[in-house]
């Protein structure tokens, strides 16, 4: 037996795929050999939720959520104060307490022990800033979750990893309009050591090679395209170089995705969010998992949106769902075991 906690799943947005994508998942679990875990949510959305989709899903709620090996059918489900809405594809603002609430008692277990990590489903951003929730997404709230906790500065930083590529954007949630003005050597450079500093801790890579972005085409052309990539982002990679982290760059983003290009590096740093995105997901969108890096816990999640127009219809795939339980349990591992990379932790370029 694997003495580690389960994972810890957040419901997400109710309205989404979310509970689509855990009561798959749950049903593939033998078949799939997938890892333990327990649900943080509502467990009377789950149960119509599977009625409608005309499945069978038994769940045991719990302050508790250790696996027992008595009663290994039912899921278990560690309720939210706050209760949420069952209608599948129609966001109702009511939940938004409790969405939050799941996300907070998620990584507070991963923090505590309870859980060996946290797998989140998608959240509607629109309706919890509506409900006063300040941060711009997971990522960022959870990096504050854990600066309360540990009384320190926490950045938190978005990864999207595949079996061929990972990839980090420096700018994350925020319009393309502010990219440039927000953009600094520093934030570059802290970046990177974080990126550097959690593929060795959680992917067993002694030294990253990280290749960087420009942020204009072509790396900006020697300053015929614009200048920063020649005052801000190449300034950078020399200070990642200086403090021993193998960087190269600024490179040319249209040249950079490509298998051979893929190949000389363990992570590419984007100066943001579609940069990233878009070659990551475009490569292989049903395998590639939202990595949150500079956390003391593991965090991962799938990499799509709430889908609310397939909420409740069956067509939801749970693949990426289960790839990010894979990937947060073989991270997981590392608080354990050490040695050769886990299996489930994708390698780019091999």
């Amino acid at each position: 037996m694997d003495a580690r906690r389960p994972l810890a799943v957040s419901m997400g947005e109710p309205a989404g795929i979310g509970p689509d994508i855990i009561i798959d998942a749950w049903n593939q679990r033998r078949r799939r050999s997938l890892p333990p875990f327990a649900v943080v949510g509502d467990g009377k959305v789950l149960k119509a939720r599977a009625e409608s989709l005309g499945v069978s899903l038994q769940i045991a709620e719990t302050d508790t959520p250790a696996i027992r090996q008595d009663d290994p059918d039912r899921l278990a489900v560690v309720a939210t104060e706050a209760a949420m809405s069952s209608g599948a594809g129609s966001i109702d603002p009511s939940s938004a307490p409790a969405v939050i609430e799941a996300i907070e008692k998620g990584a507070g277990g991963a923090m505590d022990g309870m859980f060996a990590g946290l797998v989140t489903c998608p959240i509607h951003k629109k309706s919890l800033y509506e409900a006063g929730f300040a941060a711009p997404g997971h990522t960022e709230f959870l990096g504050e979750l854990a600066s309360r906790r540990t009384g320190r500065p926490v950045r938190a930083v978005m990864m999207l990893a595949g079996p061929r590529l990972r990839a980090v954007p420096v700018t994350v949630h925020m319009p393309l309009a502010q990219v440039g003005e927000t953009l600094t050597t520093d934030l570059i450079v802290e970046t990177g050591r974080i990126v550097a500093a959690d593929l060795a801790r959680w992917f067993d890579i002694a030294s990253p090679r990280l290749a960087v972005a420009g942020l204009n085409p072509h790396a900006g052309e020697g300053g015929a395209l614009g200048g920063e990539d020649e005052a801000i982002v190449a300034p950078a990679v020399a200070a990642l170089q200086r403090t021993g982290i193998d960087a190269v760059g600024p490179l040319p983003a249209d040249t950079m995705f490509h298998d051979a290009a893929r190949s000389t590096y363990d992570a590419a740093l984007c100066m943001y969010h579609d940069q990233a995105l878009i070659p990551a997901k475009a490569l292989d969108f049903d395998r590639t998992v939202n990595v949150t890096l500079g956390l003391p816990f593991v965090r991962t999640s799938p990499d799509h949106g709430t889908a609310l127009d397939i909420a409740g219809s069956g067509k939801a795939r749970s693949d990426s769902f289960i790839a990010a339980l894979e990937m947060a349990w073989a991270m997981s591992a590392t608080r354990t075991t050490t040695g050769a990379p886990q299996s489930g932790v994708a390698e780019p370029g091999k």
